[in-house]
Parts: structure tokens; sequence; C-alpha cells
């Protein structure tokens, strides 16, 4: 008997068909892959089984939990349901979480509400489900708010939300794309073990083949809201029958190599970090003595030549994103110097640091997090036009964003959309359309395409590529995806504890890795033809 069942299932919003007749069920203990491209319908059909749909949608067909129909279930129900019954990963975890609320209070409130727990008992657990996906006591205490948390680490925060109830049914979307690869290891074998413990159900929602492939029983294949294939996953994938899961599973297995520009033997370095470190309060742990400081990032060096394009690669809460900040100019450091273009940045005045902010854009990790919700697209992708030194008229302006857009995959039509009506992968072209538009001279990307499925992800870093080629960007890409290192960059930085522990040209550190730090990343890769293979073999 399932646990889930969709049939015939068909949503609109206002008069635009989101979701077609699809049909998928759940029995208990069992995972099942919902995979395709950004933009596809697979978090639509999430948020249909969570009956969390905005007012305008309008459903059709059957959706049935354990003999109930949520779509005719009052809310009450519903309430019930949520998080007890069924546990859901958002897929943009900044959003997901209340800022103003400690993780331990965020993890231990669903716990209180629905078995009644004392405060103590529900911290009690709460701590547990933390120690158990990677967010000990001693390093992460519960009083700990989710902007003191790395991108990865507040992921695990809302896996543990998910999972504190031990529900009958987890729906997945994208649980691991903030997370590093050894990290995403762990929290897939963490899911595995949920699964087969408690004989949970679970709805894995990913772009990412290679790990569908390696946790689901069943696949299903989504595409413009429809479902274009359906079966065993090593079947599915070995044989695939159908030409849009060869187009994925091909453009999972091999990122094309790209021309790559080489530095150019300028005399002097676009940028240079000096012995850079960053220290932040700790906790203090009595009246008498006071707190040690936490480093983040220590005694880090580096330098970008123009036109090149470097990695820097590392575990979750690495510093990396630290790192990147003190380099944008948005973080002090507390020790060291930073120059780029042969001015020194660390300490200037917001005034003085307009060149260097013209000529250096970001690309965050997380995209819906960086927009303001309240503008349209327009003014978002526009934002960092006032720091030309000629102001473009509107006409103009208006131009620029198209091109701008264009240039990422999208149409001039988007620009009179809010960011809330694009999907996750959309947001995250936005934000790349906004760095690029002033034809900046570097560009800091931190994990710029781990929300975009593989072959937007093709396109994103062939554009890359080409702004590299055509007008000399220069690249710092923050990832843990050695794929899109081997694509994309001449030289990786392998970064561990705050330290960079091992640096060299892509090829020769990811094929020969040297340090402790970059072989843990290099074996814990994910690899489609691997999972393959091992699914095909456990079906003898």
């Amino acid at each position: 008997m399932s646990l889930l069942e969709i049939e015939n299932l068909s949503l609109t919003i206002g008069e635009t068909p989101i979701l077609k007749d699809i049909e998928l069920a759940i029995a208990p203990g069992e995972v099942v892959g919902l995979v395709g491209e950004s933009g596809s319908g697979k978090s639509m059909t999430a948020l249909t089984v969570m009956r969390l749909l905005p007012h305008l949608a309008r459903t059709s067909g059957r959706v049935t939990f354990a003999g109930i129909d949520i779509l005719g279930a009052t809310e009450d129900q519903m309430c019930a349901l949520r998080g007890d019954d069924i546990g859901m990963v958002f897929q943009e975890p900044m959003t997901a979480l209340n800022p103003v609320k400690t993780i331990g209070e965020q993890v231990a409130e669903g716990i209180r509400w629905h078995t009644g727990a004392s405060r103590a008992e529900a911290e009690a657990r709460a701590r547990e489900i933390l120690d158990r996906v990677g967010l000990p006591e001693a390093k992460f205490p519960l009083s700990r708010y989710p902007h003191q948390l790395s991108g990865g680490q507040r992921q695990r925060v809302v896996i543990a939300i998910a999972c504190a109830l031990k529900p009958k049914l987890l729906i997945a979307d994208e649980p691991t794309t903030a997370l590093d690869v050894v990290l995403q290891a762990q929290i897939l074998d963490l899911l595995r073990d949920l699964v087969t413990e408690n004989r949970m159900g679970l709805l894995l929602i990913s772009h990412d083949l290679a790990v569908v492939t390696e946790m689901a029983d069943r696949l299903t294949i989504l595409r413009r809201g429809e479902v274009t294939e359906a079966g065993d996953t090593a079947r599915t994938l070995s044989e695939q029958s159908h030409p849009y899961t060869r187009e994925l599973a091909l453009a999972s297995m091999h990122v094309p190599a790209r021309p790559k520009t080489h530095p150019t033997g300028s005399a002097r370095p676009l940028l240079e970090v000096d012995g850079v470190s960053r220290d932040y309060p700790g906790r203090r742990v009595s009246l008498f003595r006071p707190a040690e400081p936490v480093r983040a990032v220590d005694n880090v060096s580096l330098t970008i030549e123009p036109a090149q394009s470097v990695a820097l690669v590392g575990r979750s809460g690495c510093g990396k994103s630290t790192l990147a900040r003190m380099i944008l100019a948005l973080d002090k450091p507390t020790a060291g110097a930073i120059r780029f273009r042969g001015e020194t940045i660390t300490g200037k005045s917001e005034a003085t640091l307009k060149p260097a902010r013209r000529d250096m854009q970001v690309v965050f990790q997380d995209p819906y997090g960086s927009f303001d919700p309240r503008q349209k697209v327009e003014k978002l992708v526009a934002e960092p036009l006032h720091l030309l030194e000629k102001q473009p008229a509107k006409a103009e302006r208006r131009e620029m964003v198209a091109h701008a857009l264009h240039e990422v995959g999208l149409g001039p039509r988007d620009m009179d959309k809010y960011p809330h009506e694009f999907s996750g992968g959309q947001r995250q072209r936005l934000s790349i359309a906004r760095a690029i538009i002033t034809r900046p001279k570097l560009v800091v990307a931190d994990e710029p395409v781990s929300a975009l499925d593989v072959s937007i992800r093709a396109q994103i870093l062939d554009l890359f590529a080409g702004l590299n080629q055509k007008l000399g960007i220069a690249y710092l890409f923050i990832t843990h995806d050695l794929t899109v290192a081997r694509a994309i960059t001449d030289e990786v930085l392998v970064m561990h504890d705050g330290k960079i522990v091992e640096r060299g040209r892509t090829g020769d550190v990811l094929d020969n890795p040297r340090s402790e730090a970059a072989r843990e990343l290099v074996v814990a890769a994910p690899d489609l033809h691997r999972a393959i293979a091992r699914r095909m073999q456990e079906q003898g």
C-alpha cells in the first residue's frame, strides 16, 4: 500500500498551467526521486502535497497521504500533518529559517507544538538531532542565530527541523544543494538511515542525477509540468528511452572543456590578498574569563591576475564565504591587507570604494536572500548601474537590463516580475545578470551554479567562460562542486579550517590531490557513471 499517492494532478496559478496530469506514488520505506530542469514543476508538486500553494492556485486530481485526502483536508488537519507526519526540507535555507529566532528555538518549536514536550525535553531532542546532522553543541550552541552560520550549516538546521519528529514522509527539495560533497554524502547517509529505521517514505527532489541515482529506488522525470518518464532508477537511466532523459544524463555526466584565458603576465595582479585573518567573538564560558576569539580565516594570501579564473574549494564552514566578504570589503580583516588593482581597499570609506565596487561584483550563494522582495527585476538587476561614472538614460538602462537577462537565458518580459515569481534556479540567473551588468574586472561567485539544473549550469558556465574570453573578466569561484572547478578555472585553492592547504593548476590538484582535505573532496564527489553501475550490480 502506498503512503503517498498522486493521481492526475493538475495545477494552475491564475491562468498559467503549472502541472498537468502528474502521477506519482511512494510506499513506506521507499525513496522516489523527482528530477527535472529548473521551473519544471518539481517544487510546485511538493508544495501541493504540503498544501502551501499561493491563493490563486487551482488544483484537480487526487493527492492522498495515508488515506487522507490532502486536497480536501481542512487547514487544521494540514497543520496537524505538517512537521509531524510530513516533513519538508525547503530549497533555500536562509528564507526557510526565522532570522530573529535561535536555531535551538526553531528546531524545538515543532517538537513542543506537536508532542507537548517541556522546554527542556524539546531542547534535549533538538541537541540530539542537530548533532546527528553535523552541528554538535560544542561548536554550534543552540543560542546561535541563522546569520551566524554558513549556507551549508543553515541547510543542516532545516534538515534537522524536518526530521526532528521522525515523519512518515519526508519531502526533501534540493536538500544538499548548499552542502560540500563530504557533508552531502553524510546527509544522504543520514536520510537513508532514517528511511530504513523508521520505514519513512522519501521524495527526493533534485537536479543532480548522480545524487538521485545513489538514493532513489524509483525515478520520475518532469519537464514543463508533465511527467516524461518514470520507473526503476537504474533501468530508466541505463536505457534512457526518452530523449529528455538522455539530454539530462549527458549534461550530468560531462561538462565540456572550455577554453580558458590564462594570466596575462601583467606586472600588477588584479587582486592581492596578503596575510589576511578574521576573528569573531567566541562563546563566553564564565563571567570572569573573557571569550576566546574564533578564527574563521587564518593568514590567507593569494593573488588573481587579470582575466584569470581561480577556484576556492573546501568544505562548508571552512572560511570561504568569510574570505569573500573581506575581498568585497563587506567585512574588515582582523589582520592583513587586500589590494585591488594596486590600491588598498582594507578600511576604506564607501565613497573611496566606489570605483572598486564598480569593477568588482558578486554572485551570492543564496539568490533569494540577496534580493529585495518588494522590487521588480528591472530595478534589482539595474542596481549596480549607480556605480557608473555616466548614468544611463531610462531607455538605455532598460535596454542594458534586457541584454543582461538575455545573456543568462531570461527574457525582457521577466523585467516586470518579482523575485518570488521565479524558481530557485531562475533567481540565481537573475543574480548573475546583476553581477555582469557593469562589465566588471572581477566577479566573486559564491556557489554560482549550485541552485541550477545541469543543462542550465552548462549554459551559465559557458556564459562565464565567454565573458572571460570577450571582456577579460577574472573570476574567483567559491565552490564545493569539483566539476565546476575543473570546467571553468585555471587554478584551484583548497581551504580547510580557515587556511589554504593546497594550491596549483586545476587538473594537477583534482587529479593528484596532495592534502587530506583535497583528497576528501575528490573521493566524495558524486559520479553518475559509478552510481548507475552500482545500482545495476545491486539488481544483479
